[in-house]
């Protein structure tokens, strides 16, 4: 199973759409097994499968070994896709790991993912825009990176700490690989081409040449419930996203 962290720092860049749509086109286009792991507190990327507070556990009981891995697994209306969901409860949980020193806190995630190795092809982990002990465990639990990067100077200043970050992940984690980075919310302006243009000449960010465009169809299918290829196939954002898959696919 290749685990893949979706993570930027910064708020608003399209990440847990990312998140949703990466996994949703391995598991329906190319038919991959894919677990999809909610690690944000709003829980977003749970609600949009409609599976908020439906399930007994919460992804704050997994790693708080309140349950086993087996028992919070929720299946989606999707063949070949499963989602570990989030709730609020993970305010608490986060507190409680980080208290915890019985047990090593930052290979909580890793050592049940370890249990389910054969069972999945992709596990796809919704970050949220922090650093917190959740993310550092999707960190040491990953083998690749990925990260979406909205082209605004708020997002790029925000880069930096989000590499030290990963960097520092690497102490537990040596195999960690920043996969590449691509640009969301895309719009056919000079400040949106001459950011793409910086980003990729520069040596510091491994870039995918995939882009993702802004369209008003990825916006509506959060209210549709539904990932942008099951809400609109034919739009931008859609074709961007298959796109991006098969770049990444064509890279391992």
């Amino acid at each position: 199973m290749k685990k893949i962290s979706i993570i930027n720092l910064k708020g608003g860049v399209a990440k847990t759409m990312s998140a949703i749509n990466i996994a949703h086109i391995l598991a329906t286009v190319h038919k991959k097994r894919v677990l999809i792991i909610d690690l944000d507190k709003q829980g977003n990327t749970t609600k949009l499968f409609d599976k908020h507070n439906k399930g007994k556990y919460s992804v704050a009981d997994l790693i708080t070994n309140r349950c086993s891995i087996d028992e919070v697994i929720l299946k989606t209306d999707y063949e070949n896709l499963d989602l570990i969901p989030a709730n609020m409860d993970l305010i608490e949980a986060n507190f409680k790991v980080m208290l915890d020193v019985s047990i090593p806190q930052q290979f909580r995630l890793k050592k049940h993912l370890d249990e389910i190795e054969e069972e999945y092809d992709y596990c796809i982990i919704d970050n949220p825009p922090d650093i917190n002990a959740s993310v550092i465990n999707a960190l040491v639990a990953s083998d690749d990176v990925l990260i979406p990067i909205k082209v605004d100077k708020f997002a790029f200043d925000g880069m930096k700490e989000l590499i030290t970050q990963i960097n520092n992940a690497k102490v537990s984690n040596p195999n960690l690989n920043i996969k590449g980075c691509f640009i969301t919310l895309f719009n056919k302006n000079d400040v949106n081409i001459q950011g793409e243009e910086f980003l990729k000449a520069s040596e510091e960010y491994k870039m995918f040449n995939t882009h993702i465009r802004r369209t008003v169809k990825a916006d509506e299918s959060t209210f549709a419930n539904a990932p942008i290829l099951e809400y609109s196939k034919r739009c931008a954002a859609a074709k961007d996203y298959k796109a991006l898959v098969e770049e990444y696919l064509s890279k391992e």
